[in-house]
């Protein structure tokens, strides 16, 4: 692990012609109509520009294997830690684009859990008339959970958000998520080995889809599109029971949205500027 930071600078680039069917898909998974607007919403952008690693190239967690872009970190867990997204442009259907991906940073840590690998990725989306979002993505790699070990303390959520709205989360809808991102990660579909080979009780509810909810709440609620979103996951959510996205707002142009999970605990926290 020695020479993880040599990756730092290593470069990514996919086109994409936009498509309307991610869109309709990603309406009726919000239980809305189609044809969906024919401009890709915030977090929209998550399901396109999908990698298409061979089925001989993943691993048993149905991730790809580390080594050709994200760097070789032999640590089992691979976790979205959060990120920041600035929105210069809007992204429509039939655009032609381009998602230049860096990454910016590799920092190995030791905590309570044992040893850590903090990967921040820079995103940058393209059309044909310029810039339309830059994202900075943070990966949390990390040892195989111990049975043995003290269970963690759960962050409290705050308790005054303004916008409660319910969310209760089933496999389908998982999977669908899973399936318009194509994410094999398996700790979203797959119950049996989240029990027995991560030690969940559930699945978990992917990072990016509690993100995008966030995303469209703040817009809602505030009646404004999104300039800027910076979001932190703390504890994960999973499918055996409803959770609540929240918020209020700090003034004009910005508000702080959160998930809350089924026993108060802090599922996701963002602020958001418009």
């Amino acid at each position: 692990m020695n020479n993880l930071t040599d990756w730092v600078g290593k470069q990514e680039i996919r086109k994409e012609l936009i498509s309307q069917q991610p869109l309709d898909g990603f309406a009726a998974l919000m239980d809305e109509d189609a044809p969906a607007p024919a401009i890709v919403p915030p977090g929209g952008h998550w399901m396109y520009f999908l990698p298409v690693d061979r089925q001989s190239r993943l691993a048993s967690d149905g991730h790809a294997f580390k080594g050709d872009f994200l760097p070789p970190i032999e640590l089992p867990r691979r976790m979205w830690a959060g990120g920041r997204l600035q929105f210069a442009a809007p992204i429509k259907t039939g655009d032609h684009t381009v998602k230049t991906s860096t990454i910016k940073s590799v920092a190995p840590k030791e905590g309570r859990t044992g040893k850590l690998v903090f990967v921040t990725v820079e995103h940058r989306v393209e059309n044909e008339k310029g810039l339309c979002l830059t994202e900075e993505h943070d990966l949390v790699f990390r040892e195989a959970a111990n049975p043995n070990a003290p269970a963690k303390g759960l962050e409290p959520a705050p308790m005054d958000g303004a916008w409660d709205e319910e969310i209760t989360p089933d496999p389908v809808l998982l999977f669908r998520y899973s399936a318009l991102t194509f994410n094999g990660h398996r700790i979203h579909y797959d119950r049996e080995y989240c029990l027995e080979e991560e030690g969940y009780p559930g699945l978990i509810i992917h990072g990016p889809l509690m993100g995008t909810l966030l995303m469209r709440l703040a817009e809602k609620r505030m009646g404004k599109p999104l300039k800027r979103f910076d979001f932190r996951n703390y504890n994960p959510i999973f499918d055996t029971a409803s959770f609540t996205i929240t918020g209020k707002p700090d003034g004009d142009d910005a508000c702080t949205v959160w998930v809350r999970g089924p026993n108060g605990e802090l599922g996701v926290k963002a602020t958001a500027e418009f």
